[in-house]
């Protein structure tokens, strides 16, 4: 086991367990025993889901039609347990070439050691941004698609309370959304007009509500050299936004903890503003139709914002054939192959040629808001392998918060972690 392990151990127990072995069995560790017979293997999280998989598959056997050097092996696990499956593949030397990863983590594997650069031939920068994840400048992982949040209404609603429907060249400003909120709850028709889903856990909690504390001017970290969360997490601006946040729910606005589906709450008429993803897009439009409106994030006075990067696939430093890896990965970058798992995902495509192979997502189409929030307004999470203990804290941050913790105080502790975390880590730096 190598130093590095003590520094993943010291991250988080939520980017768990998995990036602490992993670091600990260091590069040149992954190795599959399949690839020494001219296969190389391939897991994927999608085993419980059959469309996503079904269309990775797809892919797999169109490529390994296409030529005779190499074949690639699908091994799917359900994601539930796909961390502890790659925990124990690490621990005995005996990861697969090709992986899939959560997009925010890829930093923290990079810098772990069991990733490598991606070297492909697919002109990356053709591709949403917030689809290619990078470390140290370098991209190491990439995606076919990438999924956005929205508020969404009832027009009928908006317009009985006499409130505007937001638009991406006028989305609501901090008053407006004041505003509007009022009037919907005079209406007297939901115990609260809002659903920022705040029944969800884990990753939900930063990827939700920290595209919020930016759009306050607030941030995780200082994105200069990704060392201290001073000032950023727990300056004036994060502050007022840990206050407009608690102050939805003391109004009555929110539920201090929704309801588990906050989708299927709104379509159930449990609340008249929703925050939700571009994935529930086509449920919504299925039940509610044309009365259904899609609406960006409110501009709480630096732009609306909206977490970006989702699923994504690396090459491990230990590949037998990395040769063979990238060249499978630049072929399932084809723009007919990432719209072929977009479909099967309902996900944004990663580039507008394969968008344009989906009707909703083509220019025009009823999805296309999607893309277009994902380009004008998507923040990566930071990147920096300090985020999965960044994202504990932040998550541990915004429960109390909404608890009735001191703001400024729980800031500052979540701060004071994060920053002896880094240091402990001396800097994440290779």
């Amino acid at each position: 086991m190598n130093t590095k392990l003590t520094k993943v151990l010291a991250t988080s127990i939520a980017a768990v367990a998995l990036t602490s072995t992993l670091a600990g069995c260091g590069k040149g560790s992954a190795s599959s025993s399949a690839e020494g017979s001219g296969e190389i293997a391939l897991w994927t999280h999608n085993a419980g889901n059959p469309e996503e998989l079904a269309a990775v598959q797809n892919i797999v056997g169109s490529y390994n039609s296409s030529q005779d050097k190499v074949k690639i092996k699908v091994q799917a696990f359900p994601q539930d347990s796909y961390n502890d499956s790659v925990v124990s593949a690490a621990a005995a030397g005996n990861l697969p070439c090709i992986v899939d990863i959560d997009g925010p983590n890829v930093p923290n594997w990079a810098w772990a050691g069991y990733l490598q650069p991606l070297e492909l031939d697919t002109d990356l920068s053709t591709l949403l941004p917030s689809t290619v994840a990078e470390w140290d400048e370098k991209p190491y992982a990439v995606g076919y698609y990438d999924v956005a949040l929205a508020m969404m209404a009832r027009a009928s609603d908006l317009e009985t309370a006499g409130v505007r429907v937001a638009t991406l060249e006028q989305p609501w400003t901090r008053d407006e959304f004041q505003d509007a909120l009022e009037k919907l709850k005079a209406l007297g028709k939901w115990e609260h007009p809002l659903d920022l889903g705040t029944a969800g856990t884990g990753e939900w909690l930063p990827y939700a509500y920290s595209p919020f504390l930016q759009s306050f001017g607030g941030d995780l970290i200082n994105r200069d050299g990704f060392q201290s969360a001073e000032g950023a997490l727990n300056g004036d601006k994060a502050v007022e936004w840990a206050n407009w946040f608690r102050s939805l729910a003391d109004q009555g606005y929110m539920a201090k903890k929704s309801g588990k589906d906050s989708t299927q709450d709104f379509l159930n008429n449990k609340s008249a503003i929703v925050y939700t993803g571009s994935w529930a897009a086509d449920k919504a439009k299925a039940a509610i139709g044309d009365d259904l409106v899609v609406m960006p994030p409110v501009d709480l006075g630096e732009g609306p914002k909206i977490g970006g990067a989702s699923w994504q696939w690396g090459v491990t430093s230990g590949c037998s054939n990395p040769e063979a890896a990238m060249d499978y990965l630049s072929y399932s970058l084809k723009p007919e192959n990432i719209a072929a798992v977009a479909k099967a995902t309902g996900a944004i495509p990663a580039s507008d040629e394969a968008a344009a192979q989906i009707p909703t997502f083509a220019e025009g189409g009823a999805n296309r808001i999607f893309m277009d929030f994902s380009r004008e307004y998507a923040v990566m999470r930071p990147e920096t392998p300090a985020y999965p203990f960044i994202a504990t804290e932040y998550g541990k941050a915004v429960q109390d918060i909404l608890n009735g913790a001191d703001p400024k105080s729980t800031l500052d502790s979540a701060v004071k972690a994060i920053d002896a975390n880094i240091k402990s880590n001396g800097g994440y730096k290779n």
